[in-house]
């Protein structure tokens, strides 16, 4: 397995990957992903198998504001290479991937990576089954976020400082 960051080579894989890791409504669509990849492609990292293949991936935009909102998801043009925050948009792995401690190397790596790069920590938002999964990273639960609303579910918001 090997990281790298994406490319739009990838798109297909990946918007097929979030397919499979959020329902409909709340999974971002191939669109928001050909934007990200554009804007932010250096925030936007690939577990790939053997054969170059897309596995997993995470994703984020960086921005001096502390909070992720719905808005960031949208709009990728907010993406501020100079932030302090590193917002993790999602964290996906394909179904026949899963439990292999992907998502824990990609996790790892995208955190390292922000640290290097001066950030003052990361921020993203889950639902309440995924709390301690992501505990295990150093993040701490800052409760229900009030700026994300996405699918209509109740998102927690988590903080990880450097």
């Amino acid at each position: 397995m090997k990281i790298r960051f994406a490319d739009l080579s990838f798109l297909d894989e990946i918007t097929e990957i979030e397919s499979t890791c959020f329902p409909e409504e709340q999974a971002a669509k191939k669109e928001q992903f050909s934007e990200r990849l554009k804007i932010f492609a250096g925030h936007f990292l690939l577990l790939c198998d053997e054969s170059g293949r897309a596995a997993a991936f995470i994703n984020g935009a960086v921005t001096d504001l502390p909070d992720l909102t719905d808005e960031m998801y949208q709009r990728s043009e907010l993406h501020d290479e100079n932030g302090a925050w590193q917002m993790i948009f999602g964290l996906c792995t394909a179904p026949r991937y899963r439990h292999r401690g992907f998502a824990h190397v990609l996790m790892n790596e995208f955190l390292r990576l922000a640290k290097e790069q001066g950030r003052k920590g990361a921020v993203l938002t889950c639902k309440a089954e995924l709390i301690g999964f992501y505990e295990q990273f150093g993040f701490v639960n800052e409760g229900i976020s009030a700026s994300s609303v996405i699918g209509g579910v109740q998102w927690f918001q988590m903080r990880k400082t450097f």
